[in-house]
């Protein structure tokens, strides 16, 4: 949802006279989430991501609502009229570009891992144009595909001294962020805990334990010494200060999702990667990407606990090496993919 809504937000600072509008499935806080950020017409389809999961009603009723969603999408296109259509792929994709195709509505697909999914790969058959966020997924769409990057947040006007004084972070300080996203913070939680009276002796920890993890990561707390509880801070998590918080570190700790690896590379940081083992091989791929390229160092899930991210840490405490890292990341970054994509889009819908 996210890297849709931030080709919305260029197209419209590009364009702001461009009606959107936005295409959404059946479950979750989408709807919210789309008025909070832009507060654009919302329009629901029946889809639901499929599962996976065994003996659940909805391995039944899911792909019914996959085939029905196709003339619900034929239909709503007819009302809106679009010229152009995004789509950040998912099911949701699946029967809106076939109704797209079947009005000859142009559709830019983005594909953000490095391994596509089956429903990216489905609908880039019928799409006009695919983009993606890493180069070896180009093989998989042939010439309608380009690199675009990975559409997120922007950086644009923060100060990094700035932002890591907001965080009580000195110049002499490392930093490191921790946070898992909203994919299995426990095995995070329960790493940092182990590693964490020693490591805050080296290291600045700010942690985004979840809603789940916050009491215990607040009782880890309380147990260091008096004199490095500061060095510890632990939130539930962050919305408006993310961006913040990703500037000031040194070093991050978290998943592989295809917009955290662009957010590491946009910003030039260091990082450990560990993949979310649930995602089929997505996050792996996309991990081992940045670990070819050496801008992370890439650790799998069941490998993580509180004497391998010491380890790691302890590693990388060497400024020199964490420099070359960042170096890295920051020659894969393309901060500029939402108003590259917004570009294509609006070229699309004029043609």
């Amino acid at each position: 949802m996210y890297p849709a809504l931030a080709v919305a937000r260029a197209v419209r600072d590009a364009r702001p006279d461009v009606d959107l509008s936005y295409i959404g499935g059946a479950r979750g806080l989408e709807n919210q989430l789309v008025a909070a950020e832009l507060d654009l017409p919302y329009y629901r389809l029946n889809v639901r991501s499929l599962r996976t999961a065994t003996r659940d009603i909805h391995l039944v009723l899911d792909p019914l609502r996959l085939g029905a969603s196709t003339p619900q999408a034929f239909l709503l296109l007819g009302r809106l009229r679009p010229a152009a259509i995004f789509t950040s792929g998912g099911y949701l994709a699946v029967p809106l570009v076939a109704a797209a195709r079947a009005r000859r509505i142009p559709t830019l697909v983005w594909e953000g891992n490095v391994m596509p999914g089956r429903a990216t790969r489905a609908v880039g058959r019928l799409a006009t144009r695919v983009a993606v966020s890493f180069p070896p997924t180009l093989a998989a769409f042939g010439a309608k595909g380009f690199v675009s990057g990975t559409p997120i947040r922007s950086f644009a006007g923060i100060d990094r001294g700035a932002a890591r004084s907001s965080f009580g972070v000195s110049d002499a300080d490392r930093l490191m962020l921790v946070f898992g996203g909203s994919q299995a913070v426990a095995r995070f939680n329960a790493a940092l805990g182990e590693a964490l009276p020693r490591l805050v002796d080296e290291w600045r920890v700010l942690h985004l334990a979840g809603v789940g993890g916050i009491d215990a990561a607040l009782e880890a707390r309380e147990r260091l010494p008096a004199g490095l509880r500061e060095r510890y801070a632990v939130e539930p998590f962050l919305t408006d200060r993310m961006a913040d918080a990703l500037m000031a570190a040194d070093l991050v700790v978290g998943r592989a999702g295809s917009s955290t690896c662009a957010e590491l590379a946009a910003v030039g940081v260091a990082a450990i990667l560990v993949p979310y083992p649930y995602a089929g091989a997505h996050q792996r791929l996309n991990a081992a990407w940045l670990a070819e390229q050496g801008a992370a160092v890439m650790v799998s899930d069941e490998e993580l606990d509180g004497a391998r991210l010491l380890l790691e840490a302890t590693a990388l405490r060497d400024d020199a090496r964490r420099a070359a890292m960042a170096d890295a990341a920051r020659k894969l970054g393309r901060p500029d993919a939402a108003r590259r994509l917004a570009e294509e889009l609006l070229v699309m819908a004029e043609r």
